[in-house]
């Protein structure tokens, strides 16, 4: 009998067994157990299944984060406190507060929901005179996700879309395209080291943030396709998104971005990947002969395991300026700071700009890190200066719980931006110390 619980065990997979296999075959194995450890057999992983089923199941969990932001900043050539959401020189903010919802529902079907407030929920700035307020308060995330047949992972609700942060493309703040939220349906369905992921959503925003065309978000129907085979050192995939207007009136205003994506792993510590995006916009945005941009970036990976004292990231991205994409990228802090493309609204349409991010990060031990960033973008325009970004800081883990920053940094816009008060000109700083508490 010990050996046919034997077979047993070998025959069955943990992870997708039921519960009720499981306990039946947990009580076979405590029955036969001295015979079993004469036979050699392993049970542990058993155990451990049965009693992650055992502790999720039924219950509610709750967790969450809070990040107390102190800023002490100094203004730009034109006057402006870009660095601080108040316009005003210090800025003390609730930058982030997150909640998120969970309740594992059957061994297949969980509930996920996160709520966000703070200066950080939205990424849109408000005055609010220096008062400190919460702002946007909101359910930003709220999904279903369950198994379907032939193991097909199914997600309904509102979720996030962000291929480059799946596969490892930026790190800090932001993607070039995508991080945006969707109502709708998620499928993914898995053959060995391939994954395809479909997508049918509403309500996305396509961040267009260079001015030249008009705001339609919440008027979009997104069709996406994902496609992605992993190998032990490398991996290749492609993605296809589909924005349909579908609001008031005939504006002709669709739009489709197809990427190309792909990296190799040197070593386990050494990494080159990127990322080839192609864009096509409908005549309803008005960009005549530059309606087809493209965007690319290359990125060299170094993990500190490698290098031994720091790690390093190299990012290069071209882009022509038409491109719409995320611009706030490489902000020290997101939407709410000062960063290298705010002026790109005011770019050449012609042009295609040049951006660098670089990025050494060193962990002295458990308790200590220090950072050290540079950014620059090149806008391939007569009337706009080069911008660029550099800082450091050191960050203190107290507790497990409770995290310590302490950090500087600075945006240089140029002082020869001529199209009047709006563009950002010359340098402003900040200083930030930095109160993170995840429970």
């Amino acid at each position: 009998m010990a050996s046919v619980v034997a077979r047993a065990l070998v025959a069955v997979d943990a992870e997708k067994a039921s519960k009720q296999d499981l306990e039946l075959l947990k009580k076979l194995v405590m029955e036969f157990k001295d015979e079993l450890d004469a036979l050699g057999v392993k049970v542990d992983k058993i155990d451990k299944r049965v009693a992650v089923l055992e502790d999720g199941i039924g219950g509610w969990k709750i967790r969450g984060i809070f990040r107390f932001d102190a800023k002490f900043a100094n203004s730009t050539d034109n006057g402006q406190y870009y660095y601080n959401e108040n316009g005003l020189k210090n800025d003390f903010e609730k930058e982030r507060f997150r909640l998120f919802l969970t309740k594992q529902i059957d061994e297949n079907t969980y509930f996920y929901a996160q709520y966000r407030t703070g200066s950080n929920a939205s990424g849109a700035s408000a005055l609010r005179g220096g008062r400190g307020d919460l702002q946007n308060m909101r359910w930003s995330h709220m999904y279903i996700n369950t198994k379907l047949p032939y193991d097909i992972d199914f997600r309904v609700g509102r979720f996030a879309v962000d291929f480059e942060d799946d596969y490892g493309l930026y790190i800090d703040n932001d993607a070039v395209f995508g991080d945006y939220r969707t109502d709708g349906f998620k499928l993914t369905k898995k053959w060995n080291n391939f994954k395809a992921t479909a997508i049918v959503g509403r309500n996305g925003t396509l961040d267009v943030e260079d001015g030249i065309v008009g705001n339609i978000e919440g008027n979009m129907m997104n069709y996406i396709l994902d496609l992605n085979y992993t190998a032990e050192r490398w991996f290749l995939g492609a993605t296809g998104y589909w924005f349909q207007y579908d609001g008031e009136g005939d504006f002709d205003a669709n739009v489709r971005n197809y990427g190309i994506y792909g990296g190799f792993n040197f070593t386990p510590a050494i990494a080159l990947k990127g990322i080839y995006y192609m864009q096509e916009f409908d005549d309803g945005w008005g960009l005549g002969n530059n309606d087809d941009p493209k965007a690319w970036k290359a990125i060299l990976d170094v993990k500190q395991e490698a290098l031994k004292f720091t790690s390093l990231w190299i990012e290069y991205v071209n882009q022509d300026n038409t491109f719409a994409a995320i611009n706030d990228r490489y902000s020290i802090g997101g939407g709410a700071y000062d960063y290298v493309g705010r002026n790109m609204g005011y770019a050449d349409a012609d042009g295609t700009s040049k951006w660098w991010f670089i990025k050494a990060a060193q962990q002295w031990n458990d308790k200590w890190g220090t950072f050290i960033r540079f950014a620059n973008v090149d806008y391939d325009t007569d009337w706009l200066d080069d911008a660029t970004e550099w800082g450091l800081g050191v960050t203190y883990q107290y507790t497990p719980a409770i995290n310590f920053e302490l950090a500087y940094d600075q945006v240089d816009h140029g002082d020869n931006n001529v199209l009047g008060s709006d563009v950002a000109q010359g340098k402003d700083h900040v200083v930030r110390f930095r109160t993170t508490v995840n429970f």
